[in-house]
């Protein structure tokens, strides 16, 4: 008991050693298992729509429009209903841990008919299930879409995604997940899987008073405490300790936008890179051709002709020269491109071909 009490307060105060440098909270690199979000799902009705909503062709939002309305003593035949201001919807949401009877979180909606645009809209009254299809929330209330769609005489003018709503704190949850902390072991998962960074967190771990920590794999660390231990102190303290991660090097490329984004460990192995430019332009200018004495019938084969003219030049650059030692980062690398004027593109183009020749240590991500 005397050991666990004096591994607690240890643990109170950070260690000056490991707070130097480029160092992370563990509260930013792990989290406690279990300790995670449930999602939730929901079918409902978006009302309000100024004629945005679902065309007569959606059978389905006409029947739902009619079982919500018969909840209210309302009789109506289906054929009678005119949708255009109704759209049916799937709602979305993700319960925060430990949510408890009574809390509110956000909920997505998202059309699944024909709706134009869902500005303007309010939801109606819709319960969530859970993966179990047990209810856990109620959602409602009006809509937050962030865009809109307008149509007039077949023109229409559309800005962001307007078919896509939020409903801030639209749900209100009635049933509470169990969220019980562990008595005897507690595990915690790391965000980023990382063997080097799990062996830390787990030295930094023991270094601090606490006995019994393993390292099960890259992504998960067990402490085995006693049953006279307060977790939640344990955990709290934890969360307070600092420990530098180790980086994957990586170097996500997106195609589309030109972008280029390396880590700062990436290293380049010394390499020559030749660039150069050959443009072939091609000009053609098409002339008539039409004889002077067509017309005459001295001969019915003869008449005007188009006789293409092709002016074709090529032109070849200088090639650019760039050599960079071992060692050299992605960011200098960029910065050597740059000089001889290369556009993202082309700089794409050359750090996958110092992948393909092997000079580039690193993961390549092509998005």
């Amino acid at each position: 008991m005397k050991r666990i009490l004096i591994g607690l307060v240890a643990l109170v105060s950070l260690n000056s050693a490991i707070a130097a440098g480029n160092t992370v909270r563990l509260k930013d690199l792990v989290r406690v298992q279990d300790n995670r979000e449930h999602v939730l799902i929901g079918y409902g009705l978006v009302v309000g729509l100024a004629r945005s909503g679902d065309s007569d062709r959606n059978s389905t939002t006409r029947q739902a429009l009619v079982n919500t309305l018969k909840h209210f003593n309302v009789n109506i035949n289906e054929n009678d209903l005119n949708s255009r201001n109704t759209a049916a919807v799937m709602i979305t949401a993700k319960m925060p841990p430990f949510s408890e009877v009574g809390d509110k979180f956000d909920v997505e909606v998202s059309s699944i008919g024909d709706a134009r645009s869902l500005l303007g809209g309010t939801l109606i009254l819709t319960p969530l299930y859970g993966p179990d299809n047990k209810l856990y929330a109620l959602a409602q209330g009006p809509l937050a879409t962030g865009g809109y769609s307008f149509e007039a005489n077949g023109n229409s003018f559309q800005k962001n995604h307007a078919t896509v709503g939020r409903i801030p704190k639209g749900a209100y949850l009635e049933k509470s997940v169990e969220n019980e902390l562990p008595q005897d072991k507690l595990v915690l998962i790391l965000n980023q899987p990382d063997y080097t960074t799990a062996n830390r967190i787990a030295q930094v771990i023991s270094r601090q008073g606490v006995m019994n920590v393993k390292v099960v794999h890259a992504g998960k660390i067990e402490i085995f405490v006693s049953p006279y231990t307060p977790i939640a102190n344990l955990i709290a303290n934890i969360e307070r300790l600092e420990v530098e991660p180790d980086q994957v090097a990586k170097i996500v490329i997106n195609e589309k936008t030109g972008t280029i984004v390396a880590g700062a460990n990436v290293r380049i192995g010394e390499v020559n890179i030749s660039q150069g430019n050959l443009n072939i332009k091609v000009d053609t200018e098409y002339l008539v051709s039409q004889p002077n004495f067509i017309g005459r019938n001295y001969n019915s084969n003869i008449s005007t002709e188009v006789v293409p003219q092709t002016d074709l030049k090529v032109t070849e650059e200088k090639a650019n020269f760039v050599s960079l030692p071992k060692g050299a980062t992605v960011a200098g690398l960029v910065q050597a491109l740059q000089k001889i004027h290369l556009n993202t593109r082309d700089m794409i183009t050359i750090i996958q071909a110092i992948k393909d020749a092997g000079a580039l240590n690193a993961d390549l991500v092509i998005q």
